[in-house]
């Protein structure tokens, strides 16, 4: 084969993205769910699918964040070789300074690297396992019996670990909910705690605890045996993270909404969290997150998503977790029957579940490994 045959047989093989769509769905939700987080009861569930289509027939898929203000910036991607992730990450980091989170984009691009290249994503991120465990996160405030019985389902069903959610107005009736599952359920569970002190919803003016609130809580966290202690500050108090580390032996964890990379560098080298929570759904992708995991893994902090989103962006966050890193577990959102694995992936062909010992499987199917629920998608198009 001459330069010229060998040149035209490289160019056939390079897969071009030939259009970027994107759509957006609402799932009604009776009875409403009300979440830990929100003060107003949720009557519906979004998501936004992004498809990446190429010139040779293949379609790469993912959902997350809205994509606000990818509009307009097609151009910069169509006609480009798929394989160019590098080149497409720098793009959207682009993008998202000066106008919105688009890495759902990111995550169908990987889901199309994928398909072309036959392989699984966790294998093309460096192939450490196949699966990774899920510990079940609750999203609802229930009273202590109550939660006692969800986390004595959580246990049968072959979870690890639960995270349990604070946010009853005073940390008391949230410590009274944490001992009643502890005394059911003995140390037969990791437990987490998420504070939900780190950001708010945007009518929502309650201040975040203080440095001396959260010692507070986090002595009683101690005698309860929590595993980890979850956005117990401001997500901008790197000062009051570092103090409260050193003052607590339970392990500090966030992240979960950290919007800039070098922001994660920070945390990491100023010794600030124990654990780091980003999500690959809605900041840098996996084509970012990665860069982000290794640091954590370099400086002996633990890097496991927090994912608070459908199957398909869990199976994002799984997909890096489990190819790349030493994750002990991920988060499964999974709180029935408030928030079921039908209502959280009713977008998806067959939601994701965890086996018996509370693994999510990736399997070998080539990128995600997931498929759309074509006609739910058609029935709950609003955009």
């Amino acid at each position: 084969m001459n330069a010229r045959q060998q040149s035209v047989a490289e160019g056939a093989s390079v897969h071009r993205i030939a259009a970027i769509e994107v759509s957006h769905h609402r799932l009604p939700l009776d009875p409403p769910f009300h979440a830990s987080w929100d003060s107003k009861p949720r009557v519906h569930f979004d998501a936004t699918i992004v498809r990446v289509r190429t010139d040779t027939g293949l379609e790469g898929v993912a959902s997350g964040d809205l994509m606000v203000g990818f509009g307009g910036h097609e151009s910069l991607f169509v006609g480009h070789d798929v394989l160019a992730l590098e080149r497409h990450y720098r793009v959207l980091s682009h993008i998202d300074f000066h106008y919105g989170r688009c890495w759902p984009l990111d995550l169908a691009l990987w889901d199309l690297a994928g398909k072309i290249t036959g392989q699984p994503c966790w294998k093309l991120l460096g192939g450490l396992s196949r699966r990774v465990r899920a510990y079940a996160s609750s999203g609802t405030l229930r009273d202590p019996g109550q939660m006692a019985e969800c986390a004595e389902r959580m246990l049968a069903q072959g979870f690890p670990a639960m995270k349990l959610r604070f946010h009853r107005g005073d940390w008391r009736e949230d410590i009274r909910a944490l001992e009643a599952v502890r005394a059911r359920i003995g140390d037969q569970l990791e437990l987490m705690v998420d504070c939900n002190q780190g950001w708010r919803m945007a009518w929502d003016t309650e201040p975040p605890w203080t440095l001396k609130d959260a010692i507070t809580v986090a002595r009683e966290l101690e005698r309860l045996g929590v595993y980890w202690m979850e956005e117990p500050l401001h997500r901008g108090d790197r000062a009051g993270m570092r103090a409260l580390r050193a003052m607590t032996d339970v392990r500090i964890a966030g992240g979960e909404m950290t919007r800039q990379l070098h922001e994660f560098r920070d945390l990491i080298t100023e010794g600030c969290l124990d654990v780091l929570q980003p999500d690959v759904a809605l900041v840098g992708g996996i084509s970012g997150l990665r860069r982000v995991a290794i640091m954590a893994q370099e400086h002996n902090v633990m890097f496991t998503p927090h994912t608070w989103t459908n199957g398909m962006g869990v199976t994002a966050n799984a997909h890096l977790s489990a190819g790349l890193t030493d994750a002990p577990f991920i988060e499964y959102p999974y709180d029935p029957p408030e928030w079921s694995v039908e209502r959280r992936d009713f977008v998806m062909r067959q939601p994701l579940g965890v086996d018996a010992g509370g693994w999510i499987d990736l399997g070998d199917a080539p990128g995600m490994g997931y498929a759309l629920d074509e006609a739910m998608l058609v029935r709950t198009r609003t955009g």
